[in-house]
This record gives C-alpha cells, sequence and structure tokens, in this order.
C-alpha cells in the first residue's frame, strides 16, 4: 500500500512539473544551499535588472532583495542563523522556485550516505571471494564495471575528509552483513585481493584491453593493484582497529610483487581499443583503467604505506609518483579533448590527483605541479562563462549532442574545490558551487539528475527536499540500478542548452512548451564511475571549511604553548552538524610528540551550533608537543601546541 501511495504521489509530482517551463522559472538548488557558500539561482527568461527576492515560506517575510544579472541572480551574502526555514525565489509575473533550505554544509549531509550506500547496493555480488564475474558485465565488484571503478581510492579519500561522520551510519549489506563505510572500503579491498590474476570470460560489448600491437586482455585486473594501494595507505591511518595486519600484509605483499609487472610505476596509455561510436579507436586516456592522473594517486598510497615499514620502500614509489606526476605537469593539454571531456568519467582524476599530491606530500610534489593546476583553474574559468557556469565543450558545443555525460558536472565540482582550496581562489570555488546545483537542478531541464522512483524513495535511497528528479530512467540495463540509492541517471544534451541569440533549431522548438523534459531528456542508466565522481566532489567540498582550536577553560585560544597537567578546551568545526535540533557528536585525533594518536569525544555545544568541543587534561609527564588533528591526508585540519 506504501509503494502504490508513492506512486500515486509521482505521477501527480511529473503531471504538474510537466507542465512548467524551466526557462520561465527561477531554477534553484532544490535542496538548498551551504551556509557561507555561493548562493545562486536562474531564470534564462528574466532580463537584466529584474527585481529578485527571497521569501522565509513560514510568514512570508522578503529577507533578501536582489537584482538578475545575465540571466541569474545571486543571493550568497544570504546566511540565515536558523537551518529549518524554507525559502523560494520570488520574481514579480512569474511562479516562485521550489523552496530549498540554507544551512551548515547541508550538501554533504544530505548526500554523504547516500554516496557509499550507492557503492554498497550496486555490487556484484555480497562475497567478494566466490562472486561469479562472468554473470557481471565488466567483471568488478560494481556492476557493468570491471576494476577499474577504483573503489577503494576514492571511498577511503572520502572516509579521510570527514571520518567521525562516517561512525553515525551502518546500513545492510544483503542478508549476511552489516556495514558502515570501513566495512565497505574492507570489502573492496577483499574483492580485488581475491581477483588480483582474473582475466576473464567477461562480456565483450564495446572493445578489449591491451597496448596496441600486443595480446588483448577481456578483464582490467592491472587495477586491483590500484585498489589494495588505497587500503595499505588506509592501514596505517585508520583501517589498522579493522584490519588485520596479516591481511594487510599479503595485500602490501601483492602490491610490490606485481607493482612493475601491471605497469602501475607509470602513467599509462593506449590500453583500450574502443568500438563505441563515443570515443571509437585506440584511447591515449579513458575511463578503463588508464586515467591520466590515477598512477599519482596509487604510487602516493603506496609511498604513505611504506614510509610506515621498517622494511618499506617508499622513496621508489615516491619517485614513480613524482614522474608521473611530471608527465601531467608535461603534456596534459587542456585543449586536447582526448586530456579533458572526451574521457568522461575518469576526467576529474587527473586535477584532484596533482591536488592530492600537494596536500599529502607538497614538499615532494615536482615543480610545476602548482602552476599547472593554476592553468588549467584559468581554462575552467574560461570554459564556465556561461550563465549556467556549466562547462561547456566549445563556442558552438556546450555539451555532447547524443549522450549523457555523467562525469561533467557531478564530479567537476570537486576538482574546482580540491584546486581553489589549494590556490585560495575563492571565485573558483564559487564555480565548484554552481557544479552542484548543475546536479540538484539548475539546468535546462530544472531537475536533479537522479530519477526520483517509487523504489527509491521507499528505500530512503533518495535526496531529502528535492522536488523534481530526472525525468527519466533506464533502470534495468547491465548494471540494473533502478533500485540502487542515490543513482545519478541523465544529464542535459547539448541541443537542450539555450544559446541567447544563436538558440539551436531543437531547443527553440521545445523552450517555453515543457515537454522537452519528458520526451528529450536523455537517459540511458547511471553508471558506478559517474557516482564515483560524485562521491569525489563530496570529498574535497569541505576543503578549508575546517577549524581545530585549543582553548583555555574560559574559551580563549591559547597561543603557542601551554602548561604541562593544564585542562584546555578542544574546539572543532566541521561538516558533523546533520540534525539542526539535536546534539551531536564527533571526536578529534590528539597525539604527543609524533607518537600514535588517540580519539578525543567531542560534543556540540549547542543544537545546529556546528561547534564541538571536549574538556581535555594535558598530560603532566615530558611530553613536548601536542598535535591535535581531524581527518587525514591533508584533507582536514590540525593545530599543534608546545608544551612546558
Amino acid at each position: 500500500m506504501k509503494n502504490i501511495f508513492i506512486s500515486i504521489c509521482l505521477a501527480l509530482c511529473f503531471s504538474s512539473y510537466a507542465q512548467v517551463n524551466p526557462l520561465a522559472v527561477p531554477l534553484v538548488n532544490q535542496a538548498g544551499y551551504n551556509r557561507g557558500e555561493a548562493k545562486r539561482f536562474v531564470c534564462y527568461e528574466a532580463a537584466d535588472s529584474t527585481p529578485f527576492q527571497i521569501v522565509r515560506q513560514t510568514d512570508k517575510t522578503i529577507v533578501y532583495s536582489g537584482v538578475v544579472s545575465n540571466r541569474a541572480g545571486d543571493f550568497s551574502p544570504f546566511n540565515p542563523k536558523g537551518s529549518t526555514s524554507e525559502y523560494v525565489v520570488s520574481i514579480k509575473g512569474r511562479q516562485p522556485s521550489v523552496p530549498f533550505r540554507i544551512a551548515d554544509h547541508l550538501i554533504e549531509g544530505i548526500s554523504s550516505k547516500l554516496a557509499y550506500d550507492f557503492f554498497a547496493d550496486v555490487r556484484g555480488s555480497e562475497d567478494p571471494v566466490h562472486s561469479n564475474e562472468a554473470k557481471v558485465y565488466g567483471g568488478g565488484p560494481s556492476r557493468d564495471q570491471g576494476a577499474y571503478g577504483l573503489e577503494t581510492t576514492f571511498e577511503t579519500l572520502f572516509y579521510a575528509s570527514n571520518p567521525a561522520l562516517f561512525d553515525r551510519w551502518t546500513t545492510e549489506l544483503g542478508n549476511k552483513k552489516t556495514a558502515d563505510l570501513i566495512d565497505l572500503i574492507l570489502w573492496h579491498g577483499e574483492f580485488a585481493y581475491h581477483h588480483i590474476e582474473y582475466n576473464g570470460p567477461v562480456a565483450n560489448r564495446h572493445g578489449t584491453l591491451g597496448y596496441e600491437g600486443q595480446p588483448r586482455m577481456t578483464y582490467d585486473y592491472w587495477n586491483t593493484l590500484d585498489q589494495l594501494a588505497a587500503v595499505c595507505a588506509g592501514y596505517h591511518s585508520f583501517l589498522k582497529p579493522y584490519l588485520p595486519r596479516a591481511t594487510y600484509l599479503t595485500y602490501r605483499d601483492e602490491c610490490r610483487k606485481r607493482w612493475q609487472t601491471y605497469d602501475r610505476h607509470k602513467v599509462v596509455r593506449h590500453w583500450t581499443l574502443s568500438t563505441k561510436w563515443v570515443d571509437e579507436g585506440f584511447q591515449e586516456f579513458n575511463e578503463m583503467g588508464n586515467a591520466f592522473g590515477q598512477s599519482v594517486f596509487s604510487n602516493l598510497f603506496m609511498y604513505l604505506s611504506e614510509k610506515e615499514e621498517a622494511d618499506g620502500k617508499p622513496d621508489q614509489y615516491l619517485r614513480w609518483a613524482q614522474e608521473s606526476a611530471e608527465d601531467i605537469i608535461k603534456n596534459w593539454d587542456f585543449n586536447n579533448p582526448r586530456h579533458m571531456w572526451w574521457i568522461r568519467n575518469a576526467e576529474h582524476i587527473t586535477p584532484q590527483a596533482l591536488a592530492f599530491f600537494l596536500l599529502v606530500a607538497p614538499d615532494k610534489a615536482p615543480k610545476g605541479t602548482r602552476e599547472k593546476l593554476m592553468a588549467w583553474r584559468d581554462h575552467m574559468k574560461q570554459q564556465t562563462t556561461n550563465f549556467w557556469h556549466y562547462r561547456v565543450h566549445s563556442d558552438t558545443e556546450w555539451a555532447h549532442p547524443k549522450t549523457k555525460e555523467l562525469g561533467g558536472a557531478p564530479a567537476l565540482g570537486g576538482s574546482m574545490f580540491a584546486v581553489a582550496h589549494l590556490l585560495n581562489d575563492r571565485e573558483l570555488r564559487d564555480i565548484g558551487w554552481s557544479q552542484v546545483n548543475f546536479v540538484f537542478g539548475i539546468n535546462p531541464v530544472g531537475a536533479h539528475l537522479s530519477n526520483k522512483s517509487a523504489e527509491r524513495l521507499a528505500m530512503n535511497g533518495y535526496w531529502e527536499g528535492v522536488e523534481n528528479g530526472w525525468p527519466k530512467a533506464h533502470p534495468n540495463g547491465y548494471g540494473m540500478l533502478g533500485k540502487v540509492r542515490g543513482t545519478l541517471d541523465g544529464s542535459p544534451l547539448d541541443a537542450q542548452f539555450p544559446r541567447p541569440g544563436t538558440l539551436s533549431a531543437s531547443a527553440d522548438s521545445t523552450a517555453g512548451k515543457g515537454d522537452h523534459i519528458g520526451q528529450n531528456a536523455y537517459a540511458t542508466e547511471g553508471w558506478a564511475i559517474s557516482n564515483r565522481g560524485w562521491m569525489a566532489t563530496l570529498t574535497f567540498a569541505p576543503l578549508g571549511t575546517y577549524r581545530i582550536r585549543v582553548l583555555d577553560q574560559l574559551g580563549k585560544p591559547i597561543g603557542k604553548t601551554a602548561k604541562r597537567g593544564q585542562t584546555v578546551r578542544l574546539e572543532l568545526t566541521a561538516a558533523l552538524n546533520l540534525d539542526p535540533k539535536k546534539v551531536e557528536a564527533g571526536w578529534v585525533l590528539v597525539s604527543f610528540d609524533g607518537i600514535e594518536s588517540t580519539k578525543v569525544p567531542v560534543q556540540e555545544t549547542a543544537p545546529d551550533s556546528g561547534v564541538f568541543t571536549a574538556r581535555y587534561r594535558l598530560p603532566a609527564n615530558g611530553s613536548k608537543q601536542l598535535t591535535a588533528f581531524y581527518g587525514y591526508w591533508g584533507l582536514g585540519v590540525n593545530t599543534t601546541l608546545q608544551l612546558r
């Protein structure tokens, strides 16, 4: 009965939605905006200097006013203290926007669990050891995907960016295992280990794998090492309580033994011969495990692991990471589509890999790393000057004319967040939030890029506060993603982007009628590496927003030194404030003189304060330095205090 009710509600919703022309109404991020971040809407048909108001729904009070400029309105200065109120954008003579909220780290709060729930649901089997790859297209841990999904690479990064958040959630993995994000990482690591030599048979629909002129492979098994490398790095940072050392050493030994045999020590080119019309031929880089920058991530992970081992060889992996980064610095061509949007869902790896180098080992990154990211930043600003802030392919082609490319906007925000943080570039960060807004409905279709199906609603698998989901879905393809939480399903095609003065015939024929929403909103089906890019955006979004301090008992900052035995207050501000009605909890890590850290629980000072504190007594022994930190691998914050 519940599912029938949901289906009726959805039918009514889509029926009314199809009658709304998205070019005529203010399009907003339907869920809402993060407090303190960029906030904008798009109303295509609104002329410059048209007044707009932000109206609070509870009492119809106008709380902010502005004017439209270049078909968009900006209300970034509006940062209300409360998180529960809903607002709309109002323009005289037009239907108001859908309601939205403004809250502390709102997007991370409503998206983080769905981001890894997706990867729990999409596994090809509940058993990482005895799964039947021949029945899973691509043969990998995630349906419709081989080993090139790099699940552990980006799941470990995700955990490192906000670890205390993931302590709050567990979710059923089938009928046999209950898991949080840590368990999911371990599951993917176990899969990679048990398939380290697997090379088929799997289906062969779009091409074969291997260097040109050499024997072909049917499975991208070499990428299993990339997955294990991330687990090895995570072992020393946060997986040690959950991963037996003997298991970790087994993973490490496989990586060290096979690293060069599997060409993990270098940037890999011409690996895939594709027969798909969208990327036909031998590809220098693509989605199939030879992404430009992938080797930077994997070698840095091995470096992080090896430098913690007495018999480790960290310098070897660091050198390979540097050589891979130098390849990017020298050869990454922003004007070559095969280095950029043509490699689709793998494009986000290149800037994020260089950024990761500067985050985790800034003094060891090769010369020119920062400058290359600055050049990429400048290129992205040039390509996002339209009113959507959408990264266009060229002056004549904004998006792909025939196929949705979910590897674009959902992943691009993460790249912009990472680079903006390193370059201290607020403008680039703001453009990054426009990519998030595009996912949540500020796009020509006026819909979230995920279909709001009854099945997903019934399993709590959809984003809170989103009214209009992607109008179409292809739920029963190879990935069988119809009943998967948090799936992205489609993105606007080139003809659906209206261009002022050069509106295409296709777009012009539908603009103002609304029928392009239901009929031409293209969707094949979502794909695991499309969602991987979205996970990466959530990983890098909080960069620069965290703060950790050591205060005295009166709440005043302590200088650079403190007395041994003194009682202090540890204070953390992070993306942990999910429920504005509750006092929530988290933890910080404390270490002395570089010795292994311990967790110190912190509690929110009041509901919706977003500030987490704990009283802490400094040791009276001879420790010389305290380090308090939150997050790992340069994705969090830290502070140090000398003890006397």
